[in-house]
C-alpha cells in the first residue's frame, strides 16, 4: 500500500508522558514497595505455546503505530496477521514507564505471567528490567531482519550489550527546539540557553532521565561514562539559572504549547515532536548542539514467563523488514532504527513521502550521527540520591 506521511497530529506519543521525572520509583523497586527480586536466567521461561496457539498480546504506548485515515485499522500490524496467521491483541495501555512498571512488577517478582508477551518501554526503564532478570533473551534465529538491519548506533547500549534482551521500537533525539523568527538568531550550543536574551524564555524537561544527558553534553561530558561529579555540576548549573530567573519552568511535553505560543523561545525538546510542529510553523527549528545530543530509544521486550515467545520474536522481526519500517516511520516521524528504510521512502512516488528520506530527524546524516550518543543509565543505587536532588530543583 502507498506510504502516507503523517504531516501533523494534535497529540504525539510523548505528549502523553507525565512529568514524573523518573523519580516515582526513587530506589528502583523499593520505591514501589517491591523488594528486589532478581530472576535467574533458568527461571524466566515457560513452555512456548506459539506453535499451536497463534496469538500474542502486545502492550504499547498510545499513538505509537501507524493507523489508517479513520484510525480503525493498523496497516503494518494487519499485514503481519495476514502473512503469519498470528492474531495480535494490541493494547495501548502504557502512559508512563514507572506506572506500568508498578502494574506488572508484582507478577514478575513472584514468577507469574504478566498477561503480555511483548511490551515497549523507554531504554532507561528497560535497563531496570534487564538488571532484575525480568525479560527473556530473544532468539535471533527468529529475527534475521533485526540481525541485518538494526542501526549500528543502537546495537549495544551499556544496559544490554548486543541487544540480547531488547530491540528498539523507535528512537529519538533530545536536543534544543527554538523559534528562529522570534529569537532572531541561531542556537548552536547548549550554553546558548543561558544567554541574556533568553532569560525567562527557556524551559527544561522535568524528568531526570529525559533532561540530564543533554545538559552534561553541554559541559563537554562523554555521556556514555558520566560520573557523580558530572551530575553535581549539572545540578549546580541548573540551580543557578533557576535562581537567576533564566529558566521559565520545567515541563513534560507541554513545552510544545509554550513554544507555539511564543511564551518560550528555546527549550529542551524531542525530535519527533518538532517534526510535527514544523508542519504548522516552519519557524520552529530543532538543533543537535555542537557538543552533541542524546539518542534514546523505546524498546521491545519479552517479559518473563510470556507464553508466546516465538510469536513475539516474529512480530519484532516483522517491523525490521525495511518496507515495514518505512511505513511505520512515515507515520510516527521518530528516528527510524532501520536505516535501510530510507531507500524505501526515497523511492516513493509521493513527493511528501520521498522527502522524509532526507529528513535528518528521521534518518540522521553522517554529520549528525557523529554527534549522537546513548547515555549510560542511572543505576538503582544512584537513582535514590540523584532523583532526590533533581526533584527538589524542579519542584516535583
Amino acid at each position: 500500500m502507498p506510504l502516507t506521511p503523517r504531516t501533523s497530529s494534535p497529540l504525539s506519543r510523548r505528549t502523553l508522558l507525565r512529568a514524573l521525572g523518573g523519580g516515582a520509583v526513587l530506589g528502583g523497586l523499593a520505591g514501589c514497595g517491591v523488594p528486589a527480586a532478581y530472576v535467574a536466567a533458568g527461571d524466566r521461561a515457560v513452555a512456548d505455546r506459539s506453535a499451536t496457539d497463534k496469538r500474542l498480546t502486545w502492550a504499547n504506548w498510545p499513538l505509537y503505530i501507524d493507523t489508517d485515515d479513520d484510525s480503525t485499522r493498523r496497516p503494518t500490524l494487519d499485514a503481519f496477521r495476514k502473512r503469519t496467521g498470528i492474531a495480535v491483541d494490541y493494547v495501548e495501555e502504557i502512559n508512563d514507564n514507572d506506572e506500568f512498571f508498578g502494574r506488572i512488577s508484582p507478577a514478575l517478582m513472584n514468577h507469574q505471567q504478566t498477561g503480555r508477551d511483548l511490551v515497549v518501554m523507554s531504554d532507561w526503564m528497560c535497563g531496570r528490567f534487564v538488571r532484575l532478570g525480568w525479560v527473556q533473551e530473544m532468539d535471533r534465529a527468529n529475527q534475521p531482519n533485526v540481525t541485518e538491519h538494526l542501526d549500528p548506533l543502537l546495537r549495544s547500549p551499556a544496559f544490554d550489550p548486543g541487544r540480547a534482551y531488547t530491540v528498539p521500537w523507535q528512537s529519538g533525539i533530545t536536543g534544543i527546539a527554538y523559534n528562529r523568527r522570534k529569537l532572531g538568531r541561531e542556537i548552536r550550543q547548549v550554553k546558548d540557553l543561558w544567554a541574556s536574551d533568553l532569560k525567562g524564555r527557556v524551559t527544561l524537561l522535568s524528568g531526570l532521565d529525559e533532561a540530564f544527558a543533554l545538559l552534561m553534553q553541554g559541559n563537554g561530558v562523554d555521556i556514555t561514562r558520566w560520573t557523580a561529579r558530572d551530575f553535581d555540576e549539572v545540578c549546580d548549573q541548573v540551580e543557578r539559572n533557576v535562581r537567576d530567573g533564566g529558566i521559565r519552568r520545567f515541563t513534560g511535553n507541554d513545552y510544545t504549547k509554550d513554544l507555539v505560543t511564543g511564551d518560550v523561545l528555546a527549550c529542551q525538546a524531542y525530535s519527533g515532536d518538532v517534526i510535527q510542529l514544523q508542519a504548522d510553523n516552519p519557524d520552529i527549528r530543532f538543533v543537535v548542539p555542537e557538543e552533541g545530543a542524546e539518542l534514546w530509544s523505546d524498546s521491545l521486550m519479552i517479559p518473563d514467563r510470556a507464553p508466546h515467545k516465538t510469536n513475539a520474536e516474529r512480530l519484532v522481526d516483522h517491523y525490521y523488514a525495511p518496507e515495514v519500517a518505512a511505513e511505520l516511520a512515515a507515520w510516527v516521524n521518530y528516528v527510524c532504527p532501520v536505516p535501510a528504510a530510507r531507500d524505501v521512502l526515497a523511492a516513493s512516488k509521493d513527493p511528501d513521502t520521498a522527502a522524509l528520506a532526507e529528513n535528518p530527524l528521521i534518518f540522521p546524516d553522517a554529520r549528525m550521527r557523529g554527534r549522537l550518543a546513548i547515555a549510560r543509565d542511572i543505576t538503582s543505587t544512584e537513582r535514590v540520591e540523584y532523583a532526590k536532588r533533581w526533584n527538589v530543583i524542579v519542584g516535583l
